[in-house]
């Protein structure tokens, strides 16, 4: 693993139910168990793969406790703490870091769209009551709001904000926010890709990890790659991404994530049960399709 503060292959972990809906804090143990002993340097838990919108507060807090117990220093632990209340998402960092996180995935506030200003002042509030790193989740396409290249900026400027999760979907604007970074004198302000199926081309541009959601799958594969690229095997890591992207671009396009990876970790014998409401368990035609597309990768 090359020397990040978080490692190279996070996993957005998914978040385990039991048959009546509850929250499965032992089957989240053995999952995270699992990931860690398949790849996984550190696990997100809470996060857009964890259902974080249909948690209550206090399941988060019991979540975070229990993983952090379960892996121990084998792995860094880090809460989705960010919600689109300013107040909730500073009571639960607080709350995060009494849990021992390593560090805090805080999304752009959803639905209410903030100005860049607003977002600055959303982000620092956070950073001011943490006391651990803080990693900014950019992901447009769901919250509605982009966090502009100068405000990323010049919120890096923070000591406790330390990365970005990118899923904005474009390796170029990547590239420019690392340039941007690095001339602000910002070098250590480390970018993580948040799109699996971008994770070369965002290496490409400047990114030193990914927050995954197919390592649920392939978490040796990945770390194979990673390896790769490192050595400046660039070839091999090219084989093992072109290799990769069937599955990724069908668990990620099947239906709305995080229902797929869910539905394949459970056919991969792993208890997770189902997603809750207003998302709802695979259809028929989506499971055929979720075990073709783990069939063809030869993993079922």
């Amino acid at each position: 693993m090359r020397d990040t503060r978080f490692g190279e292959l996070i996993t957005a972990m998914v978040t385990p139910f039991d048959r009546s809906g509850a929250l499965d804090l032992d089957a989240a143990r053995r999952l995270a168990t699992h990931l860690v002993s398949h790849g996984s340097d550190g696990l997100v838990l809470s996060g857009t793969t964890g259902e974080s919108p249909t948690l209550s507060f206090q399941e988060k807090v019991a979540l975070f406790e229990a993983v952090r117990a379960e892996v121990g220093s084998e792995a860094t632990v880090i809460a989705g703490t960010g919600t689109y209340d300013t107040a909730e998402s500073i009571e639960l960092t607080k709350a995060a870091c009494d849990t021992g996180m390593d560090g805090c995935l805080v999304v752009t506030p959803y639905y209410s769209r903030p100005p860049q200003n607003g977002l600055i002042a959303h982000f620092t509030s956070l950073a001011d009551v943490s006391s651990v790193p803080l990693m900014i989740y950019d992901i447009p396409g769901r919250t509605g709001a982009r966090v502009q290249r100068p405000t990323m900026v010049e919120l890096a400027a923070h000591e406790r904000i330390v990365a970005v999760k990118d899923a904005v979907g474009d390796p170029t604007e990547t590239a420019k926010l690392r340039g941007e970074l690095d001339a602000a004198g910002h070098g250590d302000f480390e970018i993580y890709s948040g799109d699996d199926v971008l994770l070369l081309p965002h290496l490409a541009a400047g990114a030193v990890g990914l927050v995954s959601v197919c390592a649920h799958l392939i978490g040796p594969g990945l770390k194979a790659l990673f390896e790769a690229w490192r050595d400046g095997k660039v070839e091999e890591a090219r084989r093992l991404y072109l290799g990769f992207t069937p599955l990724m671009a069908s668990i990620m396009g099947i239906t709305s994530s995080p229902i797929p990876v869910k539905t394949a970790v459970a056919m991969l014998g792993h208890e997770v049960g189902e997603p809750r409401l207003p998302l709802v368990p695979a259809t028929e035609a989506e499971r055929a399709a979720i075990s073709e597309a783990l069939q063809e990768a030869g993993l079922l």
